[in-house]
């Protein structure tokens, strides 16, 4: 058998990329230190080491998870198994839905500036600089 060997303890960076809540351990470890992943409430370093039970928030704009460790794995494999290393809770779903619907209803801001004058543009703009 090939499983994993059981696992007490994981690094919190380490758990986070198997979950697949970020693509590498690096941009892990940067929320981390930005504070954007706090264990039971409290702000905590990459190196904490994260037990089956732990509460987790992790804040990635504009959605907040509030997720349960459920497994331990050391080892990124694909989204379904990823999946089961942690239970969200039902407020986290309905508030992420609730987010998820305004911003679909929510007018885009979409720059209607030109960019950078044309020839024609700027020969005008010294005709005026000039006075003439």
């Amino acid at each position: 058998m090939t499983s994993e060997p059981s696992v007490d303890k994981v690094r919190l960076d380490r758990w986070l990329w198997a979950a697949r809540f970020y693509k590498t351990r690096s941009v892990a470890a940067d929320a981390i230190d930005g504070g954007k992943v706090q264990v039971s409430g409290t702000r905590v370093k990459r190196s904490k080491l994260v037990e089956v039970g732990d509460q987790l928030r992790i804040r990635k704009p504009p959605y907040e998870f509030l997720v349960t460790v459920r497994q331990l794995s050391e080892h990124r494999g694909p989204a379904k198994v990823a999946q089961t290393l942690y239970e969200e809770s039902q407020e986290s779903v309905h508030a992420r839905e609730r987010l998820r619907a305004q911003l679909t209803h929510q007018p885009v801001a979409a720059y209607e500036g030109k960019g950078r004058p044309t020839k024609k543009d700027r020969r005008q703009i010294d005709r005026l600089k000039r006075g003439h």
